[in-house]
């Protein structure tokens, strides 16, 4: 199976990171291609993109880091992508997201979701670097 991760190092507590990625109100704000648009079903959290609408769900454990976040076409077909943020030093941290290509997507999609995450990646980036925790 292919797959593809994406890490970064951040300049930021895990505790803080951790705290704004596991939160799915916050998907669209660094998830900007994936979370086009975040809305409710029946009371469930769903992503809209220019692929259609997704169920999404996180399930987090702070003591570990991990963040697994689940999207799909209904509740009972969800892909995993598991992620976690794992603490480096007191103010530093790293994120890494990992990606898996299901059989039945293309290789030029799989390739183009993965571009399109090292891109808000960029987006996390930017939301915990020592210049804006700086106010500089």
């Amino acid at each position: 199976m292919i797959s593809r991760t994406v890490t970064a190092v951040l300049d930021a507590p895990s505790t803080e990171v951790f705290a704004f990625l596991s939160r799915v109100e916050n998907l669209p704000v660094w998830a900007t291609d994936f979370a086009r648009e975040l809305k409710y079903e029946n009371g469930e959290p769903m992503v809209v993109n220019g692929l259609g609408e997704f169920y999404f769900r996180i399930d987090a454990n702070g003591d570990t880091g991990v963040i697994d976040m689940f999207a799909g076409p209904d509740e009972t077909q969800m892909a995993i992508f598991p992620t976690r943020v794992v603490r480096l030093a007191p103010d530093r941290c790293a994120y890494t997201f990992t990606m898996f290509k299901a059989p039945e997507t293309a290789d030029e999609l799989f390739e183009a979701q993965h571009r399109s995450l090292e891109r808000e990646f960029e987006n996390i980036r930017a939301r915990f670097s020592r210049e804006r925790a700086d106010g500089s």
